[in-house]
């Protein structure tokens, strides 16, 4: 299947030529082999016979898409496809774009390299350039309006922040007004610490977890915020001096309530440690961390997210890692932080004060230190009662309830709608099947006498059972063998002993000679006998260690852990019992064995051969343009015939009364009358030719196939007679066992890739209406009115008479390359470019009877003999295996298949052997013909 496009880029004006610019964006094209049987083409025109597209391949496939832009000289360009095959690949995608290399105007782009394309194929998603140019600008685009979002959206956050806070300090009356709140619930006997006052707190990893934190820190640090704070203030009080007025008010009123809490603090004691901690614990619980002083106003300071958690989970305070504290026991240190700084561990107080703390303190009973941070931690009321319902083994929360209310869900009494109003399965109505079955099994068995019911026991028998019964414990167990050799204990093979060998004083004869020394060390570790030399010393203490030791102890111990100990049941077999027995190959003579004669003059390699039905010429088909006709017995050559291009195939006509040649090169089948042998059979032959009469127009109907021409003057001299062109290139010829008709393969010619032509009445025909696959060679039944076809993995059989197909050999390889049909017609055998060569008996099976795979590569060609029992194959290996082949009257009786002789003498030119071999039709004797330009007879 061909199809075509043809693109025509419209001119922007008369002087200035726009091109077209091609770019692939993806190709999904199937392969097969070496070749692109299906394929897409970029002609540089407005045919398909244009040029191909600078840079570009004639014939593109596979899964390799080419990279860049590929451009046209012209405004037309030719899409071309062509596809063989049925596959369903995604096929290709082409970006094809119109362009010019002059100056670019405003409603164009242009591209790295100079060229000039419509400004909307710009940033649209699509590489029209090949190199992405006309693409970059996307990027920075979407950057860009990144950026814009992401700034509009924080200023958002800051405003909102600074309108939240400004609320809350004016609907709270100041940061005062909640401190002085707290101080007025407490009994009077609170105290607060000034903040302006200095003191020094040591820096530990607990800081600000202990009973009594330290915040001086925290509010120097603070103030100095704050004080940052009050200078940008004054700044902009500068600039809008309404905003200040109504700010003072409400920060004298601040100030007022600051004053209250000072002479509180003034007045108050400091007797009650207590409630001195409840006071500190609530100022805590606000988040704040300070109240600095200033003149003209009160900052808010928003609290530090990384100071506190504010999830769910235990506040762990512990940042130096997942690790056991006890490493650090001994240390004045906990850790590290992520800076690299030591993190110095809290004072611990001696015994003496801990006794001194126990007194005074009336809740040391319950405080508790947390392992994991070393805080201190006071136990409430719920915690003690938590532990307390735990040790008395009751519910740890008395609040929960532990029985939840009965629902009574199932009743007694009948209901209307019950609980589960799901019909019933259709399995409780069916009987089942297995149990029918397993019941037939067993009537069958009562009925054949192989069940018996069971038989009443006997009085005596009951008594007997009675009776105590008493087991022998030292009697061993009576189990059958083949249940018992499961169950037991298979002990682990003991190492053998060593020997004389293995001493280090052995005796003489034990110790090897220098050739048996020097054979041990060549020789492979897998063939030595043992893996050691003896060797002799004086004394004990003089031995090494031993090199190997650790080697062999973990040997052992794989073979004791890996290999299973299993009981087998040995047999006894005789390994040539288990080869099948095969007549020896002297037994089976005649066949060939040497090399007689090298037939040499061919200047390339000989694609074919083809002996006449005499037996006494040879005729050769090579590339060097030229078709050889030899004498087999002296090895001249006779006569040679050009024929202008490379030969492919041919075939000497099998009726022994016409002397007839067909040969095929490229698009054309010749016929050649060599004029050799007898005068009256080349005469009787050119009588026959010359007496056929074209008939009527009127009377043929059917148009042939192919145009048949006849030759005169100088190439009738040379020994032209008929020539039929065809279509598509023709690769293989191959004539009827009554020479009459004969058959030509253009495996390229799809439907018609098959033509039968006839030459008593030179008509053509084309037997199939559609193609079933490449088709690499065709053959006539010897006997019947069959053709056999081989494709690349099947061969079907069809029936010329009835027009149907009768049978479709399976040939399990990948490629099919040459066919033999036995004498007989029922026994076929194929060769592959797989290595692999398959005997099928049509009687017996459309699958392979036997597959040989004696070649080591391809295989080119394969025949048989037409009366002795043999059967030849030829490989790119250089080598011709010959095998006897024996087919029986007996239908009972399978063919006998014995390889009997490898010849060779071929020698291997371009990776490429023999490239055909065929038997004399008399003797039991072979023809091959390689790449090396010779011709080789062996008998």
């Amino acid at each position: 299947m061909d199809c075509t496009l043809t693109l025509k880029a419209s001119s922007r004006s008369a002087n200035e030529t726009t091109r077209l610019m091609v770019v692939f964006r993806k190709i999904d094209i199937a392969t097969e082999l070496f070749s692109c049987n299906d394929y897409v083409s970029l002609k540089d025109g407005s045919t398909g016979s244009a040029k191909g597209v600078s840079g570009l391949k004639s014939r593109m496939c596979g899964e390799n898409e080419p990279r860049g832009a590929y451009y046209t000289t012209s405004e037309y360009l030719t899409v071309v496809f062509h596809s063989n095959f049925f596959d369903n690949d995604d096929g290709f995608d082409l970006l094809i774009t119109p362009f010019h290399s002059g100056a670019c105007s405003s409603s164009e782009t242009k591209c790295r390299y100079g060229q000039c394309i419509d400004r909307t194929n710009r940033c649209d998603g699509y590489d029209h350039c090949g190199d992405y140019s006309d693409e970059s600008c996307s990027n920075l685009t979407r950057v860009g309006a990144g950026v814009i979002v992401g700034v509009i959206i924080v200023i958002l956050a800051i405003v909102a922040v600074v309108i939240v806070a400004v609320c809350c300090i004016r609907k709270r009356g100041g940061l005062g007004g909640i401190i002085k709140m707290d101080f007025t619930k407490l009994k009077g006997k609170a105290k607060v610490d000034d903040p302006s006052s200095e003191s020094e707190s040591e820096e530990s990893v607990y800081s600000g977890l202990e009973e009594e934190p330290d915040t001086t820190g925290d509010e120097e640090s603070s103030n100095e915020e704050t004080k940052n704070t009050v200078d940008d203030n004054e700044d902009d009080d500068e600039e809008d001096e309404e905003d200040d007025e109504s700010e003072e008010e409400s920060i004298d009123e601040d100030e007022d309530q600051r004053k209250d809490i000072q002479k509180l603090e003034e007045d108050e004691t400091l007797n009650d440690e207590k409630d001195h901690d409840i006071v500190i614990e609530n100022i805590k619980s606000m988040n704040v961390k300070s109240v600095p002083k200033k003149q003209e106003g009160i900052t808010l300071s928003v609290p530090d997210e990384y100071d506190y958690d504010s999830s769910d989970e235990e506040d762990i305070r512990n940042t130096v890692g997942n690790i056991p504290l006890e490493w650090y026991r001994d240390y004045a240190h906990i850790g590290y932080d992520i800076e690299g700084r030591k993190l110095i561990k809290p004072k611990k107080s001696d015994e003496l004060d801990e006794f001194l703390n126990k007194m005074d303190n009336p809740d040391y009973w319950r405080t508790v230190t947390d392992k994991l941070t070393g805080q201190k931690i006071l136990l409430s009321e719920k915690d003690l009662n938590l532990i307390k319902n735990i040790q008395s083994h009751h519910l740890y929360d008395n609040q929960q309830e532990t029985y939840e209310p009965w629902v009574d869900f199932f009743t007694h009494e009948k209901m209307i709608h019950p609980v589960t109003n799901r019909p019933e399965h259709k399995r409780s109505f069916i009987p089942s099947k297995w149990e029918r079955l397993k019941v037939g099994q067993m009537v069958h068995a009562l009925k054949m006498g192989w069940m018996k019911p069971t038989k009443k026991k006997t009085a005596d028998e009951e008594d007997e059972e009675d009776k105590h019964k008493y087991y022998m414990l030292w009697k061993d167990d009576e189990e059958k063998s083949e249940t018992k050799r499961y169950r037991s204990h298979i002990p682990a093979p003991k190492m053998a002993l060593p020997g004389h060998e293995e001493s280090y004083n052995p005796p003489p004869e034990y110790l090897p000679t220098k050739e048996e020394e020097q054979q041990w060390l060549d020789a492979d570790p897998e063939d030595r006998k043992r893996n050691f030399l003896p060797q002799k010393y004086s004394s004990l203490r003089l031995v090494p260690a031993y090199k190997r030791f650790i080697n062999e102890r973990f040997e052992r111990c794989l073979d004791l852990y890996l290999c299973p100990r299993q009981q087998r049941i040995k047999m006894n077999v005789n390994p040539e019992d288990l080869i099948p027995k095969l007549p020896k190959p002297r037994d089976l003579q005649p066949f060939p064995t040497v090399q007689a004669i090298i037939y040499k003059g061919h200047t390339d390699m000989i694609r074919s051969i083809s002996v006449d039905p005499s037996g006494q010429w040879l005729a050769s088909g090579s590339d060097d343009k030229k078709v050889k006709f030899w004498e087999i017995s002296t090895g001249r050559c006779m006569k040679t015939i050009k024929v202008g291009s490379a030969v492919k195939c041919v075939a000497w006509n099998p009726n022994p009364d016409v002397s007839l040649v067909a040969v095929t090169i490229d698009q054309l089948v010749l016929l050649l009358n060599p004029g050799l042998g007898d005068k009256v059979l080349v005469n009787n032959t050119d009588n026959v030719l010359s007496s056929y009469e074209s008939p009527d127009e009127s009377s043929t109907s059917v148009k042939t196939s192919v145009e048949w021409e006849v030759y005169d003057d100088t190439k009738y001299e040379k020994g032209y007679r008929i020539g039929l062109p065809h279509p598509k290139e023709v690769t293989q010829v191959t004539w009827h066992g009554k020479g009459d008709y004969f058959a030509s393969v253009m495996p390229k010619g799809e439907s018609s890739a098959v033509l039968i032509h006839q030459l008593s009445k030179r008509k053509s025909q084309n037997p199939f209406s559609k193609s079933k696959g490449l088709v690499q060679c065709v053959l006539f039944h010897p006997v019947r009115p069959f053709l056999f076809v081989a494709t690349q993995r099947y061969v079907r059989v069809y029936n010329l008479l009835k027009q149907e197909l009768t049978k479709k050999l399976m040939t399990n390889c990948k490629w099919v390359s040459s066919m033999s049909v036995h004498s007989g017609g029922d026994n076929v055998i194929i060769g592959s470019y797989d290595s692999r060569l398959s005997w099928f008996d049509l009687d017996l099976s459309t699958k392979p009877y036997q597959t040989l795979r004696h070649h080591k590569k391809a295989i080119r060609s394969v025949c048989y003999h037409r009366r002795y029992p043999l059967f030849a194959s030829a490989s790119d290996d250089g080598t011709v295996i010959v095998c006897h082949g024996m087919v029986y009257n007996d239908l009972l009786q399978n063919p006998l298949i014995v390889p009997v002789k490898i010849l060779r003498g071929h020698t291997n030119t371009k990776d490429l052997g023999v490239l055909d071999c065929v038997f004399h039709p008399t003797q039991p004797w072979v023809f091959s013909s390689g790449a090396d330009c010779t011709i080789r007879l062996y008998t």
